[in-house]
């Protein structure tokens, strides 16, 4: 028994070695970091903001690669499936938390295919309205008498401004805004808010606030559970009476299942020092972003938090992609 133990023990501190030696040693080559959106793009912003600082980190070059397509899926599982040891990925958070309920078929788990490394950057979204319409309370007040004849704009069916106003419309009774998808993105949805097309969207600050700044839009509020540095001045949605709603937008940084622990450690350090840099943090900040970094652990509860909170909606809803 002893010996057994003793071999045990041996096998145990080798593989230490071993992953200790790898973490050592790696990176041996330049790393990748995959975006699933175009150039221009959050996650592709994201990523060139931290691909300098992390490649001084790592001493090798970090070289952003885009890999767009199917809301960013195609790019994850790329990731997921890599084996060169040096791929990474920036994903927002419906690659984790809500592409397994839309897609069926998607071709990887997201619970399962992936090293959790670190939440990278977090925002609320703003419940938007044209310039004509009221905020605060006084806006539900109009919108509960309009019932399914106003509408509101998305960037698609699935998208957190789809799913956002779904979960908004469960913790408001008799909230009954009709979904207009639109394949332009937030510039088409904008346009419509000005034109008076739809009554409301859910969009992220960076997008929403130079409108509202420019007197084109209002703020109702932030989905967030309090005031948001990001969007000074407008009030959380809780001041306007809506309980138990708290859901913010965020980007996170992932390795395939078969990252060496170590390596994950390595780079998890490497980019939560990075986010605590005043330099980092502001331009971030300046691009409508609050930079957090987060354990593994830490990402994994949030992960399994927010999957729970908007599959339930797109169960509830029978929202399918395919």
């Amino acid at each position: 028994m002893q010996r057994r133990v003793f071999v045990i023990a041996a096998i145990a501190a080798s593989l230490a070695v071993s992953f200790s030696a790898q973490a050592q040693g790696w990176p041996t080559q330049p790393v990748k970091l995959v975006v699933g959106f175009g150039g221009g793009s959050t996650p592709d912003v994201i990523a060139r903001t931290l691909s300098d600082p992390l490649s001084q980190a790592l001493g090798q070059p970090v070289i952003v690669e885009n890999k767009p397509g199917a809301s960013g899926n195609i790019a994850a599982d790329y990731v997921a499936k890599s084996t060169d040891g040096h791929t990474l990925g920036i994903v927002i958070n419906g690659n984790l938390t809500s592409s397994k309920q839309l897609y069926p078929s998607l071709p990887y788990d997201p619970l399962k295919d992936f090293s959790y490394i670190s939440l990278l950057a977090t925002a609320p979204l703003v419940l938007v309205v044209p310039k004509a319409e009221p905020t605060g309370k006084a806006f539900f007040d109009k919108a509960l008498t309009e019932g399914d004849r106003w509408n509101y704009g998305s960037v698609g069916v699935g998208s957190v401004s789809h799913l956002g106003m779904e979960l908004l419309k469960s913790r408001v009774p008799g909230f009954l805004p009709m979904q207009v998808p639109y394949t332009g993105g937030n510039p088409a949805v904008v346009t419509a808010l000005i034109g008076g097309q739809v009554q409301m969207a859910l969009m992220p600050p960076g997008v929403a606030m130079p409108q509202v700044k420019a007197g084109k839009l209002n703020a109702v509020g932030v989905t967030s559970a309090g005031p948001s540095d990001l969007v000074p001045g407008v009030p959380s949605l809780a001041d306007a009476g809506v309980q138990d709603f708290n859901l913010e937008v965020w980007d996170a940084l992932v390795g395939p299942a078969s990252m060496p622990q170590p390596v994950q450690q390595q780079v998890s350090t490497a980019i939560m020092q990075i986010l605590q840099t005043p330099e980092i943090r502001q331009k971030l900040f300046n691009q409508g972003w609050t930079a957090v970094g987060s354990t593994p652990e830490g990402m994994q509860q949030r992960v399994a938090s927010e999957a729970k909170l908007l599959g339930d909606i797109i169960e509830s809803q029978n929202i399918r992609l395919e």
